[in-house]
Parts: C-alpha cells; sequence; structure tokens
C-alpha cells in the first residue's frame, strides 16, 4: 500500500465538511468482492455514533460516510472496516486503480513462477522417475538430484504458494477452513516429507508435485481474477457514459465545469448531440430525446418545458436549459450501475460446496493424519515410519481431485461453448444457468434486428423523401435514408426540434417529420411513423418496424419444450412489443414501458417467487437486470457495458445459442456431481489404505494424480447432448 495513504492518527484533518459542519470521509477500502461485503461494510458503519450514511462503490472501493457536524469520529470508521477484516486507507483515485492491479499482478507473478519451477524441476526428477523402467540410480546419485530438486523447487513453491498461504491464514483467523487450507497444507507437508527423505536417503521425494499442483491451481485462480475483473468492469464502462463535463449557465454566461462539481438546484444547458449530464427538469427548450440507453425504446420521445430528463439520454435536436435535480453521483446511471455492482458478483455454488467440503476435510482428516502418526508410534513403528503414515494419508486425500472437480468440468463445457459461438465469461455462470426455469427476452436487438426499417414503400416515393431524409439526425429519417443509399441533400433545410426538417427540392419547398409538422391531423398518429410531402400537395405516410430475428420463435418454442417459462421485458411501447410477442408465438407474455430499475424489480420478484431467471438483452437499460438476473446473455452487437454485465455473449444473428448454452450447462452440472461423488468415493478407500500402511507416499502421490486425471477425463468425455 502506498504509504502517503496510510492512514494517520487523526484522520479529522481529512473530512471535508461544509457551512452547516457536517463532513464527507471517503476511503479506499481492499478485500470487499461482493454485495454481502457492500451490505456487511455498510451497515457496520451506519451503526457508529455520529454517522448519516456510508456507501462503498464496488467498482473503485471507494467508502463514502457522511458525518454529522457532533459526535462523530471518524477514527471509528477505520477501526470498524478493518475490524471485519478489510484493510483500509485514504481514498485516492490512483490508488484505487492500483490497488485493483496488485492481485492480478501478483497472480500473474506467481503463476510466471510455479510454471517456471514445474517446467525445471522436471529436469531433476524424471531421472529418478525413470528408476521405475529398470534405469535405477545409484543412492548417492538420486540424493544429488533430489537436492537439486529442492534448490529449484522449494523457493518457487513457497513464493507462488503465498495466494493460498494468505487465503488460508485469513481463513483460519476467522476460525473457519476453506479450501485454500487443506491445498496450502499439502504443499508445505510435501515438502517437508520430501526434505526428510532426501536427508534420510529415502528412494521417494515429491518436490515436482508440490510445484506442480500450485502451477495448475494458479492458472484456475488467475482465470477467475480476470472474470471477475470484466464483471466490474460492466458498471465502469456505463458509468464512462456519463458526460465528464456539464455547461453551466450563470447569469446568462455557460461555463463548463466537471460533472462531479454539479449541485442540485444548478441550472444546465445541453446542446443538441450531447448526452444529459445528470438527471434535471427542463425550465426552456424542445427537443426529441434518443432514451435507449435508459428504457430501450426505439422510438425518439418529445420533450418541453416541465420534463423530466435522465442522466445519459441523448438530446438529438434542440437546445435545452435545464434544472438539476440529483447529483452525478445519486443520477440514473450511477443507480443502474450500483445495481450492477450489487448483482454481477457472486460466488460459484459448487465452490462453496468444495469449502464446506474442505472445512470437514481439516478436521477429520488431519485429525486421522494426527492418530496414524502418534498411533502407530505407540505401537512400535518408529517415528520415521510413523511420520510417512501419517504424509500419506495427507497426500492421498489432498483435495486435487476435489479442487479440479468444477474447473474441469467449466473449462470442458466452455470450451464446447466457444466453438459454437458463444463465449462463457465465468464458470459460476454455468451452474446458475443450468438452473434456469424462466427466461425473459428484452424485445430491440435481441428478439428482433434493432434496427428500425422501412416497410411497403414504393422506391419512387422512398427518392423523393430521401433529400430530406438525409439532413436529419432523427433516427427513422436515417432508416429511410439508408433505404434510398446515397445522393442529393435538399436545399436551405432547417430543423425543427421535435417536429421535423424543412428545405427545397427541385425548387419546391418540402416537409418531412410528424404528422401535424407535414399538415396531416395527427389523430392516431404513431412514434414509428414518419410523413413527408410538398407544400400545397399530397403527403405520404412512411410507416417502420424492427423486424423479429429469423429463427425467434423457433427458439421460443424449443425453450417451452424443454420446460421453461418465456416473457419479454421492455422499455418500448406497448404496440410494438405487443406485435413481436405474437410474431414470435408469446402471446400476451410480455410487459412493456419499463424502466430499466423497474426491469430489475421485475427480476427480483421472479427470483422472491422461487424462479430461476435467465435475463437476455442488449442495451444499457438491460445492464440492471442482467446483473440481477440467476444468470444471463447478450449478442455480440450488444454494447461493452452489456456484455461486461452478462455472463455469456453470443455471436451470430441466431438466438438458438440461447437453448445450446442451457443445453451444456445441464450437462456439465451433472459432469461435477459426477466428480464429487468419485472424489468422496476415492477419499474414503484411500484415507483407510494409508492409516493402515497399505500406501507409502509414494503410491498416495500416484494416487492423487490418479484420481486427478480421472476427474479431468470425466470432464473432457464427450456426448454433450443437443437441444
Amino acid at each position: 500500500m502506498n504509504s502517503s495513504l496510510a492512514i494517520p492518527r487523526d484522520l479529522e484533518a481529512f473530512v471535508r465538511r461544509d457551512a452547516a459542519g457536517k463532513g464527507r470521509l471517503e476511503l479506499l477500502v481492499n478485500g470487499a468482492r461482493c454485495a454481502g461485503c457492500i451490505s456487511k461494510i455498510e451497515k457496520a458503519v451506519r451503526a457508529l455514533p455520529g454517522v448519516e450514511g456510508a456507501r462503498l462503490n464496488l467498482t473503485t472501493g471507494k467508502l463514502a460516510v457522511e458525518l454529522q457536524a457532533t459526535s462523530a469520529n471518524p477514527d471509528r470508521v477505520v477501526e470498524v472496516v478493518e475490524g471485519l477484516g478489510y484493510r483500509a486507507c485514504l481514498f485516492d483515485p490512483t490508488e484505487a486503480a492500483a490497488a485493483q492491479d496488485r492481485e492480478g499482478r501478483d497472480l500473474a507473478i506467481a503463476l510466471g513462477v510455479a510454471g517456471f519451477g514445474a517446467g525445471n524441476v522436471m529436469m531433476f526428477t524424471v531421472p529418478a522417475w525413470a528408476g521405475l523402467f529398470g534405469q535405477e540410480l545409484n543412492a548417492s546419485t538420486l540424493t544429488v538430484m533430489y537436492w537439486m530438486a529442492a534448490i529449484v523447487a522449494t523457493p518457487c513453491a513457497l513464493f507462488a504458494g503465498r495466494p493460498f498461504f494468505r487465503s488460508a491464514w485469513a481463513s483460519l483467523r476467522r476460525g473457519k477452513a476453506n479450501m485454500d487450507v487443506p491445498i496450502s497444507i499439502g504443499v508445505i507437508l510435501t515438502l517437508i516429507v520430501s526434505f526428510s527423505e532426501t536427508i534420510l536417503g529415502g528412494k521417494h521425494a515429491y518436490f515436482d508435485a508440490a510445484v506442480t499442483l500450485l502451477f495448475l491451481l494458479l492458472i484456475g485462480r488467475y482465470l477467475d481474477h480476470r472474470l471477475r475483473a470484466n464483471a466490474r468492469s460492466a458498471a465502469r464502462d456505463l458509468l464512462a457514459l456519463q458526460s465528464p463535463v456539464a455547461m453551466r449557465l450563470e447569469g446568462g454566461v455557460e461555463h463548463g465545469v466537471p460533472v462531479a462539481e454539479v449541485r442540485v438546484g444548478d441550472r444546465l444547458v445541453v446542446a443538441p448531440g450531447d448526452r444529459v449530464p445528470v438527471d434535471g427538469r427542463v425550465e426552456a427548450g424542445v427537443s426529441e430525446l434518443d432514451n435507449a440507453l435508459i428504457t430501450g425504446e426505439t422510438a425518439v420521445a418529445p420533450v418541453g418545458i416541465g420534463s423530466a430528463l435522465h442522466a445519459g439520454a441523448l438530446n438529438l435536436t434542440g437546445r435545452l436549459i435545464i434544472a438539476v435535480t440529483a447529483r452525478s453521483e445519486d443520477s440514473t446511471l450511477a443507480a443502474i450501475a450500483r445495481l450492477m455492482e450489487a448483482g454481477a458478483q457472486s460466488r460459484s455454488a459448487y465452490v462453496r460446496l468444495a469449502d464446506k467440503a474442505a472445512a470437514l476435510y481439516v478436521p477429520v482428516v488431519h485429525t486421522a493424519a494426527l492418530v496414524t502418526f502418534f498411533g502407530g508410534w505407540a505401537l512400535g513403528l518408529g517415528p520415521r515410519e510413523a511420520l510417512l503414515r501419517a504424509a500419506a494419508v495427507l497426500i492421498v486425500t489432498c483435495p486435487c481431485a476435489l479442487g479440479l472437480a468444477v474447473p474441469a468440468v467449466q473449462i470442458a463445457a466452455s470450451s464446447r461453448l466457444f466453438r459454437k459461438g458463444v463465449l462463457v465469461k465465468s464458470g459460476a455462470a454455468l451452474e446458475r444457468l443450468a438452473e434456469v426455469d424462466h427466461v425473459v427476452f428484452d424485445k430491440t436487438g435481441v428478439l428482433t434486428e434493432g434496427q428500425p426499417r422501412l416497410i411497403d414503400a414504393p422506391r419512387h416515393l422512398i427518392a423523393m423523401a430521401a433529400p430530406l431524409a438525409r439532413a436529419s439526425r432523427h433516427p427513422l429519417a436515417r432508416a429511410l435514408a439508408t433505404e434510398a443509399g446515397i445522393g442529393l441533400v435538399a436545399d436551405d433545410c432547417v430543423e425543427t426540434p421535435g417536429q421535423g426538417v424543412e428545405g427545397v427540392i427541385d425548387g419546391r419547398r418540402a416537409r418531412l417529420g410528424r404528422a401535424a409538422f407535414v399538415g396531416v391531423r395527427a389523430d392516431g398518429a404513431r412514434e414509428t411513423e414518419l410523413w413527408f410531402g410538398f407544400v400545397d400537395d399530397v403527403k405520404i405516410r412512411f410507416t417502420f418496424e424492427d423486424q423479429p430475428r429469423p429463427d425467434a420463435a423457433a427458439t421460443v418454442a424449443t425453450l417451452r419444450r424443454m420446460g421453461l417459462g418465456v416473457e419479454i421485458l421492455s422499455g418500448d411501447l406497448d404496440e410494438p412489443v405487443g406485435r413481436i410477442a405474437r410474431d414470435v408465438g408469446l402471446g400476451d407474455s410480455w410487459r412493456a414501458g419499463l424502466t430499466p430499475f423497474e426491469k430489475a424489480d421485475v427480476i427480483d420478484r421472479l427470483k422472491a417467487e422461487g424462479r430461476k431467471v435467465l435475463m437476455v438483452g442488449d442495451g444499457l437499460n438491460d445492464a440492471a437486470a442482467l446483473a440481477r438476473a440467476h444468470a444471463s446473455m447478450a449478442p455480440g452487437a450488444a454494447v461493452d457495458a452489456a456484455q461486461n454485465a452478462a455472463d455469456l455473449v453470443f455471436t451470430g444473428q441466431g438466438l438458438g445459442a440461447v437453448t445450446q448454452a442451457i443445453v451444456v450447462a445441464r450437462t456439465a452440472r451433472r459432469r461435477a456431481l459426477e466428480n464429487f461423488g468419485f472424489s468422496a468415493l476415492y477419499n474414503l478407500v484411500a484415507a483407510p489404505a494409508a492409516m493402515f500402511g497399505l500406501i507409502n507416499p509414494f503410491i498416495a502421490a500416484l494416487a492423487m494424480s490418479g484420481s486427478s486425471i480421472v476427474v479431468l477425463l470425466n470432464a473432457i468425455r464427450p456426448d454433450w447432448r443437443r437441444p
């Protein structure tokens, strides 16, 4: 940790206080990994006297604490956080970023060292193992080989094992035992037994086993770290879309200020083409907004005086003056990011099962080893023979097969899905995907192609309106221009915010836009239509629709045959959502007009009812629901934040990848349970055999490796079913 950020004795000097005396303390908290960590830390800090509020940002690690003017002791905040087992220092953005990278860098270095040790120790242990095939080394040469192996393997194992040793020690300090405890004990004991055998002139030492085991385990640990880092970056990608600078209006003069300095009540100017920086309400101006980021609607939304605006909305046509109603950290985008943070991090259910098995392993197997040692010594075996038997017990029951039971299956399943065009970002996601019983689709960009398309329009009418369409930024006008292709642009074009565009085509004045703007009665007008016409001439109506993907109906039918419930959650209008639902065979199983928060609330309600929900979405407005769902998928064309929030990303234009992923995930769950069963049976047979001297450490090492090989072979065997 940077020494400049170390906690001083008196934190009051680092509390920022306002005119009323209320203060704000910002700390960097290391070690928080999930929603449970957030809840535990915030609850403990809020319980302190003088603390009005506490909010921990999982992405940045920043803990913001609001303090009262009196009776608030900032030093107690640090004491409480560190008392919970986390590290705390004064917050600095640079140090926060460095802290997030430090774990990954340490794991990468440890992996490299373990790989170096595993590769080079073989130079000395392979000749010893070759004695199995009639090429025995003499005793002195064998001892030299083992000492050379010790010189290579011991420092590599002790250095590369630090992530496991630290985790095991932290777990034991809390009075618990995770998977790293038996792994750490197994590695250390393997080194001790190997040194003992080398010093006493024994035939077998196991230096290569210790460092190779760490190398294999570190591969999985590093990949897990990268997956968690990618999940955290989803919220970071979303917040990056918030404008960093806002144009504040004071005394009729505009000047830029950092968005973090914007306060409630400030007046801001939002120019056409800019995103709304913070939540606010329109005081002056009219325009049209692209709210796809917030609601997912394909249609633009007209706004005027009094309209509420959300941070992240794109201003399309007119200049707006807004009154700020929320700070940047309390904006709609920030709230969505917090939902994503709370839901994105979750531990594997099977890893939790393995940890429980490890917690049972520590007292049972280690007690058996101690009984074997002291019992054998008491029965006249001698300390050396008793130690070898105890070591055999621990080596043969080292939870390597248990540790590989899940990762091996997850890797095999992930590689199969990768060949099918599905990228699996989290092994835990496969476990959750296997449990889903209800599938929720977003409409735009998932069940549909995501782009409005002109329907049933003659080519000569398209060509007539195209010069005006090319002069507009409106999404429907752009769709019309795309259909027409490259061509001329109308002269003297003027776009009226929220209405349409007017210009001169071949000397005649024409308009393209809303019905009333063009001169047609607006009764029954829809957001998915444009009107065109020359002044004092016939008016033409163009309609647009977002078409469903070709295999959307077949995918829905397959999911239902698999026994899954299916529905649509969309921020779009009722009419287009209902039409798409009918086209893909979902009937009335849809909900429209939902905000990102309402989508997340629906997911939470389904979970409360006992449903295991798979969310398939592609927009930033889906990011919170993707993070809250039991499992989540996003198409490859989705925005970065949605892809990062999703557990799986599928490429191509079809939805068949959804059914394929569920089938592979269910098969993977079955294989993982088979591996758990084999690991349990193996330990039940091997441990008693070692206690009674039927297995020496050499055979124990072979048996341990053999159990791992069986687990790996079961994971990669073919016959993965198809839907």
